[in-house]
């Protein structure tokens, strides 16, 4: 198996271009403060899936990659919930990714349970 498998893995990646696309919609004088901040976190998000299945062998390690996961996702949704506030005006597309990444922070946390209860290395 291989981590592309994951489910969160391909709702985050997916995610993660959606947001990317989003950010750019962004005020110029946003796109390398807020929006790279919006962007970095959004790709840590699938990326520590990535690393972490990587070290799938080692349970705490693999635990430790999805927890950087979750945080990041958390921190994503901090950054979408701030540019909800200053920019009303995009908060369509913006709150509705809120959404999608309040609901993927709950399937990685799922996902860390299920790892903590049944992952045999």
């Amino acid at each position: 198996m291989s981590y592309e498998k994951l489910d969160i893995y391909n709702i985050a990646f997916e995610l993660f271009i959606e947001t990317h696309s989003l950010s750019l919609k962004l005020p110029h004088y946003e796109l390398y403060e807020l929006g790279s901040q919006l962007r970095r976190s959004a790709d840590s998000v699938v990326t520590n899936i990535a690393e972490g299945y990587g070290r799938n062998n080692y349970k705490g390690d693999f635990i430790r990659f999805l927890t950087y996961s979750q945080a990041s996702c958390d921190e994503t949704i901090c950054h979408l919930s701030k540019i909800n506030r200053l920019y009303p005006e995009l908060n369509l597309n913006f709150k509705e990714k809120t959404e999608q990444y309040k609901l993927l922070g709950g399937k990685i946390n799922n996902f860390i349970k299920y790892v903590q209860l049944s992952w045999h290395t």
